[in-house]
């Protein structure tokens, strides 16, 4: 059985959205942050994080890196509203979410990012075996996305953490099923 990871790029104040003001990667961050991409045999995806990388990612080319890894890797969206067939190498997951991706998850090493309604839902339900906050040193101050913003508790425990010479660290968590 393959791993389950949830990852994200966060400000200090847990701001999730907004990147183009705050996202500012040094190479040793962005490079094991390709490394992170390149370890998963698959994405696992709720629809509006499908969308939006869907439509910075599709078109550029390959580039060896970014561009080469995230269009070539299979992708399982998690969706209540998209049906049929999806472009992108993407293949829509139906019926019940944690019997879905457990089956997923049985033959792939999996990658989600995010961490919004899906996330949420894999680390209470037990589905997720590491989240992995990538912290940058910066505060956004106002309204943003953030963490499970209105979905309830999540406990974790802390399984490493390591700090980039830009300031941005890395916070691996464990989840904690709930009623443990």
């Amino acid at each position: 059985m393959g791993a389950l990871v949830v990852t994200a790029q966060m400000t200090i104040d847990g701001v999730l959205d907004s990147i183009e003001h705050w996202f500012h990667p040094d190479e040793h961050s962005d490079r094991q942050g390709l490394e992170q991409l390149a370890a998963a045999d698959a994405l696992l995806l709720g629809r509006k994080t499908f969308e939006g990388l869907r439509g910075h990612w599709i078109d550029k080319p390959g580039d060896g890196g970014w561009a080469s890894l995230v269009n070539a890797i299979p992708k399982y969206v998690v969706s209540r509203t998209l049906t049929g067939t999806l472009d992108w190498n993407a293949t829509l997951l139906t019926g019940e979410l944690a019997e879905s991706v457990r089956a997923v998850k049985a033959e792939h090493n999996l990658l989600s990012y995010g961490m919004g309604e899906l996330a949420h839902q894999l680390a209470t339900q037990g589905i997720a075996d590491e989240f992995r906050f990538w912290v940058h040193p910066a505060v956004w101050g106002g309204d943003g996305e953030r963490p499970f913003a209105g979905l309830g508790l999540v406990s974790f425990d802390l399984t490493s953490s390591t700090t980039f010479a830009s300031g941005i660290t890395l916070d691996c968590y464990r989840p904690i099923p709930a009623g443990k």
